[in-house]
């Protein structure tokens, strides 16, 4: 285990290069292309694009979260921010009332920095993003309030996995820890249920990018997460996920070190209940057989809940 370090974004601040970056990220907002909808929008005039959201982030809900991976929540929670919106739109989303609906407060940069410094402190271990991608503007614009005020534990980047790489560039030394989802191997399964057949190469592309900024999970003495790569797979009926393809893509072409997540909670919501392939729950059967091709992909660091299946080495 690695003992604590200080979070990156705080050199980033005294550098000048998260004001850079904000400075950049605002440019892009003129005429958006921060996602690879790339649907040009000015967000800066409150013009709406595939996201549905303008020049302010939507905050859904925030508090303390205790059902993330252990390493996030430790003793003191996963500080998380609920986003509204997305820039995927999956037809089966799990907060489909947030992602679909848009429930929420605009939120400021003054009012996001004072949520994230209420969460840290109320004791939570980090700042959990949830849903960042369409938002990365006016996260960067309220950092530096917060850093000012006191912010100093990691930030988590918790997303869908459909990001664009230059993108994820203006982030680099700043989020300390990268939580994306890798949903579909396939085209035609992320084009049938999120409208983005380009979600497989986007998503491989972002995971390299992301490990390449931050490596593999570290965590300090009490088994808290620090910095590095946490990559979430959520099992679908029907193997619609393609999970031996990702699994294996994770353990050859990221690392077998990866912190990977194998996630049994499909359940339908939104729209699957019109789609016969994912109208159910996954089976016991079903997430038995991911665990076992997650094993024998290699990889060695599946979230604790699953021990018994991969050692696991921290």
């Amino acid at each position: 285990m690695e003992q604590q370090i200080e979070a990156s974004y705080i050199e980033a601040y005294r550098s000048g290069r998260l004001k850079e970056a904000g400075a950049r990220a605002r440019r892009w907002m003129k005429k958006c292309t921060l996602c690879p909808r790339l649907c040009r929008v000015d967000r800066l005039s409150d013009e709406k694009g595939y996201c549905r959201t303008g020049r302010l982030a939507i905050v859904a809900s925030y508090g303390p979260h205790y059902g993330e991976e252990r390493p996030l929540v430790g003793k003191g929670g996963s500080g998380t921010i609920f986003f509204s919106h997305c820039n995927l739109f999956c037809t089966f989303c799990q907060n489909y009332d947030i992602s679909h609906g848009g429930e929420g407060t605009a939120a400021p940069a003054e009012v996001l920095a004072e949520i994230m410094l209420s969460l840290q402190n109320g004791g939570c271990h980090n700042i959990n993003f949830v849903t960042p991608s369409h938002v990365i503007h006016p996260i960067l614009e309220a950092l530096p309030t917060a850093i000012e005020r006191g912010l100093n534990i990691p930030l988590v980047y918790n997303c869908g996995g459909y990001e664009r790489v230059s993108a994820l560039k203006l982030l680099n030394g700043i989020v300390d820890i990268y939580m994306p989802d890798f949903k579909f191997w396939s085209s035609e399964a992320s084009r049938e249920l999120c409208d983005a057949p380009d979600y497989p190469e986007r998503a491989r592309l972002a995971l390299k990018e992301m490990h390449r900024q931050v490596g593999d999970l570290l965590l300090d003495e009490r088994g808290v997460a620090q910095r590095g790569l946490l990559v979430r797979h959520l099992v679908m009926p029907n193997d619609l996920a393609g999970t031996s393809g990702v699994v294996g893509f994770i353990a050859g072409e990221i690392s077998p070190r990866t912190y990977v997540n194998i996630m049994d909670q499909y359940h339908p919501c939104g729209g699957a209940f019109r789609n016969t392939g994912i109208n159910r729950r996954t089976s016991p059967e079903e997430f038995r057989d991911a665990l076992d091709m997650a094993r024998r992909a290699g990889l060695v660091r599946l979230d604790d809940r699953h021990r018994h299946w991969v050692s696991i080495e921290l």
